[in-house]
Order: structure tokens, then C-alpha cells, then sequence
């Protein structure tokens, strides 16, 4: 067989190994992340539902809100369910066109969710820290050009990963070591130097993320600053809890980005099983996290969903008492 079949034959499809080291542990691992899954689905649709149907809702906080859970969706949703066919069907064959597809989806939209994280924290400093100018500097329409913007974003810097990908050869193993097709992991297969590659994807990566961690640092500073301002101590730790809770969820999505970043760059000494165990946190968690920490946890979006509750309650006690179907 000549070597342009090889090259060929190499392209057509790839085998994903899981987490290496840790495979006769891959039914009990599909468990926690099919829940984390779960969990994602049902509380971004429902964050949806609820800002779709409640107007009082329609405020530049929630459409952020709403553009981070089709984010968040998305995001799980093409990597989740192939890794669940991975551990509990042993299903490691994927082709490669769909490798690249996922691994679009899986770029793309981590650099949106970076950008979206981003366009709330501003959001959350024109609020705090300049309330009276809130609805005029946040307009409809600049918040359509800003999730606009960030998508734009993440569309135009991380299109090249899969193009570039499929002019490559390869002509050693179809093998990749890891859960997902991530960048990194399938551009090792090639059979030629990839430096030029490598450096391009970890320019974007570095650049984006360091740039939208650098202005949410410091939103949240002047937001602190504002807040430790305020007359009212109640209001304050109030403030306090709630930026903190979103801090946190921040800190999760950039730290485990940030070690995935560098075990890429300088970890060569880094268990196989720890790098990618924590990637797949990196892309689990922020979806599982967000629904609790900007959902549950406001107000306006707890009440309406405890009085949604409360409505069908109340009547299916009616209905079982006379009889009646409620409308």
C-alpha cells in the first residue's frame, strides 16, 4: 500500500482511549460526570424557561445569563454524551471529520463561555458601581453586539484548529489519549513538525484567556471597592455573598484551564490520568456550576420557579379534592 493510502487510511478514523491508566475505572467515572451532565441540562434549560417566560427578567444580567447556558449546553452536550458511549459501551472509534467537529465545538465555545464570564462581570460593575447609568449603557442593542462580539470571537480564532488539522498526515497511531478530541492530543498523531501549530493554538488560548481574566480581575475590584463603600452592612455582605459565589465559579473554569494550559506547555512530568481528569472537570464543572451559582441563587429566578412550584402544587391538591383539571 503506498504511503498517500496510508496517510489516507490514518484519516478516516480515530480511536479515543479514555483516561489512561484508570480504564477498568471508566463505568464507576461515567456515574458523578452523567450526573454533573443531568444536572447541566435540566438547570441551564430551565435559567431558559424561566427568563423567557418571566418580563420582569428581561434585564442585561439575565440575557447574559441565557447566552452563558446555550454555552454551557453546547459545551456538554458535544462532549458528555460521546464520553458516556466511551465508558459505558466502550465505544472508542470516531471518525474523523466528527473528531474536528467536536473539537470546533469544544474551542470555540470554551473561548465564548471565557467571553460571556467576562461581559457579566461588566455588567455586574455598571450595575454596582454605576446603577443609574445601567439601562442606558447596557441597551438591548449593545447587548446583542456583545454576545454577538464574544461569538464572533470564538468562531473567527478557533475555525483554523480544524482546517489546520486536516492537512496534516498522519502516519503513526490513530490512538488518542484522552476522553474527547482535544486539540493538543490529536495534533501529537501528525506526522510531521507541528511547531508552527502548537503555537498558534497556544497564542489564541493564552491571549484570550489572559485578557478576559485580566478586565474580570478587575471588575471585580472595583466592584469590591464599591461595595466595602456602601452604608448599609447588610447590603454589603448581601454584595459580598453574591459576588463571591460567581468569583468562585470563575476561579474554577480559569484554574483548571490554566493547568491544562500549562501541563500542555511545561508538565511533561504530569500523570496522563491527572491532565486529563482535570480537563474534563475544566469542561464538567462551570456547566453543572452556573445553573447553581447565577441561577438558583438569585432572587428573581428562585421565586418565580418556588411560585411556579407552589401554583402546580396548590392545584394538583384542588384537582385531587374536586375533581377539577387546573388550566
Amino acid at each position: 500500500m503506498s504511503p498517500m493510502n496510508d496517510s489516507h487510511l490514518s484519516t478516516s478514523t480515530f480511536f479515543l482511549v479514555g483516561i489512561p491508566g484508570l480504564e477498568y475505572l471508566h463505568t464507576w467515572i461515567g456515574i458523578p460526570f452523567c450526573s454533573l451532565y443531568v444536572v447541566a441540562v435540566v438547570g441551564n434549560m430551565m435559567i431558559l424557561s424561566v427568563v423567557r417566560a418571566e418580563r420582569s427578567l428581561h434585564e442585561p444580567m439575565f440575557f447574559f445569563l441565557c447566552m452563558l447556558s446555550i454555552t454551557d449546553l453546547v459545551l456538554s452536550t458535544s462532549t458528555l454524551p460521546r464520553m458516556l458511549c466511551l465508558f459505558w459501551l466502550g465505544s472508542r472509534q470516531i471518525a474523523f471529520d466528527a473528531c474536528l467537529t467536536q473539537m470546533f465545538f469544544i474551542h470555540s465555545f470554551t473561548a465564548m463561555e471565557s467571553g460571556f464570564f467576562l461581559a457579566m462581570a461588566f455588567d455586574r460593575y455598571v450595575a454596582i458601581c454605576n446603577p443609574l447609568r445601567h439601562t442606558t449603557i447596557l441597551t438591548n442593542a449593545r447587548i446583542a453586539k456583545i454576545g454577538g462580539a464574544v461569538v464572533l470571537r470564538g468562531v473567527a480564532f478557533f475555525s483554523p484548529h480544524p482546517i489546520l488539522l486536516k492537512q496534516l498526515p498522519y502516519c503513526r497511531t490513530r490512538i488518542i489519549a484522552h476522553t474527547y478530541c482535544e486539540f493538543m492530543a490529536v495534533v501529537k498523531l501528525a506526522c510531521v513538525d507541528t511547531g508552527s501549530t502548537k503555537r498558534y493554538s497556544l497564542s489564541v488560548a493564552s491571549v484570550i484567556g489572559s485578557c478576559d481574566g485580566f478586565f474580570i480581575a478587575i471588575s471585580y475590584v472595583l466592584i469590591l471597592r464599591a461595595v466595602f463603600r456602601l452604608p448599609s452592612r447588610e447590603a454589603s455582605i448581601k454584595a459580598l455573598g453574591t459576588c463571591g459565589s460567581h468569583v468562585c465559579v470563575i476561579l474554577v473554569f480559569y484554574s483548571t484551564a490554566v493547568f491544562t494550559f500549562l501541563t500542555h506547555r511545561f508538565g511533561h512530568n504530569v500523570p496522563p490520568q491527572v491532565h486529563i481528569f482535570i480537563a474534563n472537570i475544566y469542561l464538567l464543572v462551570p456547566p453543572f456550576l452556573n445553573p447553581i451559582v447565577y441561577g438558583v441563587r438569585t432572587k428573581k429566578i428562585r421565586d418565580y420557579v418556588l411560585g411556579a412550584l407552589r401554583v402546580k402544587f396548590d392545584c394538583d391538591k384542588d384537582s385531587k379534592r374536586h375533581g377539577n383539571r387546573c388550566s
